[in-house]
């Protein structure tokens, strides 16, 4: 059989394999690589020995299970920036709005009080919210009382247990309930108004910037009021 010959790997629509041609690129070999590769054995094989029909079939499935997969991450890659752009329009709407975030610790200005929540699996015979300022002292405990299963809120007035005003700091709300003989200590959510919004390169998708608490996702938003 003789070697096939460049015209007529062109009449296929393969290009014929050139040196000249390769580029240092990624690890990974792409469909342009692939067709060279194939290109090179078939101008290279033996004539006397020639490639099996099915190992050619079997390459060229190879190709078309390579081209697949390229066009889904393509396809794959346009939805999730679709859905990036339609969350970033959503959360937009926010600023300016009350979220309620999973957060234990607040920056406050003088005598602002705050407002967050639990939320409990099962229900509380008695729970406590105890306040503390940035050196670690409790500043003020609130009695909660006995809690029902669910979210529960909670309100600060910004006042210390001696009745004064809170200066302005960095605070800390842990809260702790006895359920079933046992003191468990429960996920805080605090209230935050929104200031902004971004888009992460990171892969962590949209970001809040909520006054006094700080960054978190937008999925990690409880609700909006």
């Amino acid at each position: 059989m003789a070697e096939l010959s460049t015209e007529y790997l062109n009449g296929l629509g393969l290009n014929a394999y050139s040196p000249a041609s390769t580029t240092q690129g990624d690890d990974e070999l792409g469909q342009e690589d692939f067709l060279r590769l194939l290109t090179t054995q078939l101008t290279t094989q033996d004539p006397t020995n020639p490639v099996e029909n099915e190992d050619f079939v079997a390459q060229m499935a190879q190709f078309s299970t390579l081209t697949g997969i390229e066009e889904l991450t393509s396809s794959f890659e346009s939805l999730s920036q679709t859905l990036l752009q339609g969350q970033a329009l959503e959360a937009a709407t926010l600023v300016g709005k009350s979220v309620l975030v999973p957060s234990s610790k607040m920056e406050l200005s003088e005598g602002q009080g705050a407002s967050g929540a639990v939320e409990l699996s099962t229900s509380a015979t008695q729970a406590r919210a105890d306040i503390y300022d940035a050196s670690g002292q409790v500043v003020r405990t609130l009695d909660l009382g006995a809690l029902s299963a669910g979210l529960q809120e909670f309100d600060w007035d910004g006042t210390l247990e001696d009745g004064s005003v809170a200066p302005a700091g960095n605070y800390e709300f842990k809260v702790t309930a006895q359920t079933n003989g046992m003191t468990e200590a429960l996920t805080t959510y605090l209230n935050g108004q929104v200031k902004s919004v971004s888009a992460e390169s990171t892969g962590a998708g949209l970001m809040l910037n909520v006054q006094g608490i700080g960054n978190t996702t937008f999925s990690d938003v409880l609700r909006v009021s």
